[in-house]
């Protein structure tokens, strides 16, 4: 698949903030399944893992900032934006009622949703929950080196326009399971998806979701603990980043929990198994 079909296979919505690019499969279907994808990936994370859901309504979109979202200059990027810009959509979709699905940097958009849903303030009904890869429990992540110098203010700008093909690449490949690679056809339409219309420039404001998630660590923890429909945590083993220790303390955390840990992945699991990880999270809804 090259950029140009990936691109028409897709629809926009307006937002305030900009076009938001989406993917809605299977929308003849009632049981309705939403996606938050990771940093600095986008929907694509989710191509191969369609198949497995024929008798499910999926809605992925790429967070603004990411993929063929728009990447206005001038946003904050904020998480809590993030949040705003999903309900927009869901609600264009007419959802509402749903299955949250999230991994990596969305699962801090769906923590602060939680928050937002435990309130009492949302028209939506999160019916379940996955969460999967994800270090909302910020002070147990084991951040990469690059994330560090991207979230700079000093060095991030920088850091950004000398980054390359093969730096992503590299990185890619350090958070997967020890036998796995990723293809190169695809990582390069992931990087084209990250650097088209100024993605550079935006990418040091949005790595500083990591400072986010400390001040706003009360509240999105918070928001697991009040949270009382069933969740599951899907976790790569394997990722050196959102380690599986963290898995431990959600589940402490997580009052009515599922946990399914793929040993054989890393950071990315639906995209190192998309049959397995698609599988554990049938065989949680079912």
């Amino acid at each position: 698949m090259n950029l140009k079909e990936w691109q028409s296979s897709g629809q926009y919505y307006s937002s305030e903030e900009g076009q938001i690019f989406y993917r809605d499969y299977n929308s003849d279907k009632e049981d309705v399944i939403v996606i938050l994808h990771g940093y600095p990936t986008s929907s694509l994370d989710y191509a191969d893992v369609i198949q497995y859901f024929p008798n499910y309504r999926i809605v992925v979109h790429d967070h603004l900032g990411f993929g063929l979202s728009a990447k206005p200059i001038d946003s904050s990027y904020l998480l809590t934006q993030q949040a705003d810009i999903a309900l927009e959509l869901w609600k264009h979709l007419g959802i509402s009622e749903c299955t949250l699905i999230a991994h990596d940097y969305g699962t801090s958009v769906a923590t602060e949703l939680l928050a937002r849903f435990n309130a009492g303030d949302l028209s939506i009904n999160f019916k379940k929950l996955v969460l999967s890869n994800g270090s909302m429990l910020i002070d147990m992540s084991q951040l990469r080196p690059i994330q560090k110098l991207l979230k700079s203010k000093l060095t991030g700008p920088l850091v950004a326009r000398m980054a390359s093909f093969n730096t992503f690449k590299r990185n890619m490949n350090r958070i997967a399971s020890a036998d796995f690679l990723h293809e190169d056809a695809e990582l390069k339409l992931h990087w084209n998806l990250l650097i088209r219309d100024g993605g550079r420039n935006v990418l040091p404001k949005i790595t500083r979701y990591i400072d986010q998630r400390y001040d706003n660590y009360d509240r999105w923890i918070g928001a697991l603990k009040a949270f009382n429909n069933p969740t599951l945590l899907l976790w790569g083993v394997q990722d050196p980043v959102a380690v599986i220790a963290m898995v431990d303390k959600l589940e402490s955390i997580i009052p009515i929990n599922k946990v399914q840990r793929l040993d054989h992945c890393g950071h990315y699991p639906m995209i190192e198994d998309p049959q397995s990880w698609s599988q554990a999270i049938l065989d949680f809804i079912n």
